[in-house]
């Protein structure tokens, strides 16, 4: 038996595909080797996932997760995972990796995340040959849910926001400034509160000052990220996460102002990281 994770801040998915191909899943919480030790990836494997699976039967595991960028961060989640499938090969890798292979298979490309943060890679086929520095959503993450919850704020203080929008905004959420600084500054996950403002974004999508407003941080996201791999407009650029799929036409629609071709566009990874996975018969 195969196990791929795909794991995040808050919550990860799990499948695992038996040697006739049938396939299981199930869900624990986020493994962000930032936020969790070793001790604590134990206790939630064998409370929420060990009910689910024979976790001896499991012979690899595939664990794609966000924070995991660096040797001691792999180590936290991969001792966690070597001793609950104590009879598998435990690979550790960053969920951009995942990004790509679920997108772009065995083909070369560039592969971009598109959620709560941005991100974006060149890949060969088999690994990440080039990846602008992700700087997070202080610094950078042009085109995600983040950027687009700051961006709005921005412009709603600065009042720059046309009358109605701000009416609206007042009425869905009537927050005052201190709430909203403190919420970024003081409070934890400030990434998760700023991206929250995508649902009120989405329920405006006719206006013309919210469609500039998207448009233009995909335009920044290309600027900033895509354009700066070697032959990018010859390459397939792929994108998965949350806004990539909710605001997917914006997506395609600016691509193409920088001729590039979005080709495909995933809500999330877990059904392409299956096909990559998924032992040949």
């Amino acid at each position: 038996m195969i196990a791929i994770a795909d794991s995040g801040a808050t919550k990860t998915d799990w499948a695992f595909i038996g040697k006739n191909g049938e396939i299981s899943r199930a869900q624990t919480i986020g493994f962000n080797p930032y936020f969790i030790r070793t001790d604590g990836i134990k206790e939630e494997l064998d409370k929420n996932l060990f009910p689910f699976i024979s976790n001896q039967l499991v012979k690899e595991v595939f664990f794609y997760g966000a924070g995991c960028s660096t040797p001691t961060n792999c180590d936290i989640v991969g001792n966690a995972l070597e001793d609950f499938f104590f009879n598998a090969d435990i690979n550790v890798d960053h969920d951009l990796l995942g990004a790509a292979r679920a997108l772009l298979g065995k083909d070369k490309g560039i592969a971009c995340i598109l959620g709560t943060g941005s991100n974006s890679c060149s890949y060969n086929g088999v690994c990440i040959t080039e990846n602008v520095n992700s700087l997070g959503y202080v610094l950078a993450d042009e085109g995600s849910g983040a950027y687009l919850g700051k961006q709005l704020i921005r412009e709603f203080y600065l009042d720059e926001l046309p009358t109605d929008l701000k009416r609206a905004f007042v009425k869905k959420y009537n927050y005052s400034l201190e709430n909203i600084l403190n919420a970024v500054y003081n409070r934890p996950s400030p990434n998760r509160f700023l991206a929250s403002f995508s649902y009120f974004l989405s329920g405006n999508i006719l206006h013309e000052h919210v469609r500039n407003l998207i448009s233009n941080a995909f335009r920044a996201f290309f600027t900033h990220q895509v354009t700066k791999y070697k032959g990018y407009k010859d390459l397939p650029v792929r994108a998965l996460g949350s806004v990539a799929w909710y605001y997917r036409d914006f997506l395609v629609e600016t691509a193409i102002e920088f001729g590039i071709t979005v080709d495909k566009i995933l809500q999330n990874p877990m059904e392409g990281l299956i096909e990559y996975h998924r032992p040949l018969r």
